[in-house]
């Protein structure tokens, strides 16, 4: 289950309307690192969105895992189906999912949102009497 869902559409929106004024240099925005695009090949999923730089390919969505309580997983690409399965066992974690292009490295940050079981917490509650 998804909670606390940002959408970062108005951002892309400024940044791409700044590449088309040219404002923002287009080495500016395709600077994909070589590790997003491996992880893109590996762990992404195509969109059906076409890449606002180049339009010669469909993005493909990438999507980052972040928390404490996830050990080496986090900092990691993961698939829909492996962020289903953390979200059943592990405690809360942050998803950052990022559209790249692989063929002109285009790349933004498309969704952030957090996903996983409740924190416990560590403090009994008192009753008042």
């Amino acid at each position: 289950m998804q909670r606390q869902i940002v959408d970062y559409a108005l951002q892309r929106r400024s940044r791409l309307s700044d590449v088309h004024s040219g404002r923002t240099a287009m080495a500016d925005v395709c600077d994909a690192s070589p590790y997003l695009l491996r992880a893109a090949k590996f762990h992404g999923r195509q969109s059906s969105t076409l890449c606002p730089i180049c339009r010669k390919e469909q993005v493909t969505l990438v999507s980052w895992v972040f928390g404490e309580k996830l050990g080496q997983v986090s900092g990691s690409a993961r698939t829909n189906e492996e962020i289903a399965r953390l979200a059943t066992s592990a405690e809360e974690f942050s998803v950052h999912v990022v559209e790249v292009c692989r063929t002109c490295s285009w790349n933004h940050l498309v969704q952030s949102y957090v996903a996983g079981l409740p924190p416990r917490s560590s403090r009994s509650r008192r009753v008042a009497k």
